[in-house]
């Protein structure tokens, strides 16, 4: 029931945790007790205690904890990012990840690392004269995490037998096909009645491999067939294969050609600070060397490749982009990636789907209205 206050003249109006509380003290006299007590009483002006205000849930910071916020109004609605938390832990996260380029350039190895998790359990190696012969086939492996009670369902999507071909005339149309399919799943699942258990299975993010000695009329063609349909990250492999001025220049070739012929790679929102900002779009392509293997050196054991003149170290980023890559594509931006996936790319089909559709009836009310 909500309080009410009363004021000296007989009216009520709402109880504030700041206003007065007008408490009436009645002054009784045994001697010449009087019928009407409201003539003898007077007021005394107090101030009620605020109510307790609602702890912040999860521990998080109350934007009222200093001494000099207490006294102020506190309604709760700045306890919704961790309401939205809460949910979205409960819920859980998905993301999709596509990986592709030609045989031999680590893909697989890199996947490992990025999750320190063998993803790759169940698969079987092709021969060479199997993989010259095989045509483009996607494969699918889809596998939990669970890190400090937050849970996410990760599918990598692989693309065997690209690239390996002697013709490799349009091998990137299964790829495209298997995108555009997601999408349609996606768009007949969003249209639906039921909409309340949608498995979105659409790929985020697709990182493209390209090689480090040289890259070819092959790349060009497949990243100008998917650069507007998913969010392109190139990622030069092996990178412990060219000296620091040949990847300085390999790079800088990369990011011009990637200009000239007009691919949309993602771009990176803006960052806390110019200098990372500026320093992500510089990694790009990102030279990475993978290993999933433990190598000693000076007392430390660090994933690395060990070679006759030293040790090539995964995770330093004086010898690769790997702490770059993955910080970018888990920590900082894999959100980011699904939004832009979502607002832009999806919301491009999904609009050419309903230009077509109403271009169809369109032509059918003419079609009709001619017969009658």
């Amino acid at each position: 029931m909500r309080m009410m206050d009363r004021d000296p003249d007989g009216r009520t109006r709402p109880h504030t945790p700041d206003s007065p509380t007008e408490i009436p003290q009645v002054e009784r006299t045994l001697q010449n007790p009087e019928p009407d007590l409201l003539h003898r009483c007077h007021f005394i002006s107090t101030y009620s205690p605020q109510s307790p205000r609602p702890k912040s849930p999860w521990s998080r910071p109350d934007p009222y904890e200093s001494p000099e916020d207490q006294d102020r109004e506190y309604v709760g609605f700045a306890t919704l990012p961790n309401q939205i938390f809460r949910k979205s832990v409960r819920k859980g996260f998905s993301f999709t990840l596509m990986v592709a380029g030609e045989s031999g350039l680590g893909k697989s190895t890199l996947v490992n690392s990025l999750f320190l998790t063998d993803v790759y359990k169940d698969r079987t190696l092709l021969n060479a004269e199997e993989r010259i012969s095989k045509t483009v086939e996607i494969t699918k492996h889809t596998i939990g995490f669970e890190e400090k009670g937050v849970k996410l369902k990760l599918t990598i999507v692989d693309t065997p037998g690209f690239g390996d071909a002697v013709n490799n005339t349009e091998s990137w149309k299964p790829v495209v096909d298997f995108i555009n399919c997601q999408f349609e799943q996606y768009f007949r699942d969003e249209s639906g009645l039921d909409r309340k258990n949608i498995q979105d299975n659409r790929v985020h993010c697709c990182l493209y491999f390209i090689s480090p000695y040289g890259h070819g009329p092959v790349d060009v063609e497949f990243m100008r067939a998917l650069h507007k349909k998913v969010n392109l990250l190139p990622v030069l492999g092996k990178a412990d294969c060219l000296t620091p001025l040949e990847l300085s220049q390999k790079k800088k070739k990369i990011r011009e050609e990637i200009e000239r012929f007009g691919i949309n790679i993602y771009q990176f929102p803006g960052c806390d600070s110019d200098e990372d900002d500026q320093e992500l779009k510089d990694s790009v392509p990102f030279a990475v060397v993978a290993s999933n293997i433990l190598v000693q050196i000076k007392g430390r054991r660090v994933r690395g490749r060990a070679y006759p003149w030293g040790v090539v170290e995964v995770e330093n980023p004086a010898h690769s982009d790997f702490l770059k890559l993955r910080n970018m594509l888990v920590r900082t931006h894999m959100q980011d990636l699904k939004d832009v996936m979502q607002e832009t790319h999806y919301e491009n089909y999904r609009s050419e789907c309903i230009r077509n559709m109403t271009r169809l009836v369109v032509t059918e009310k003419k079609r009709l209205s001619l017969l009658m």
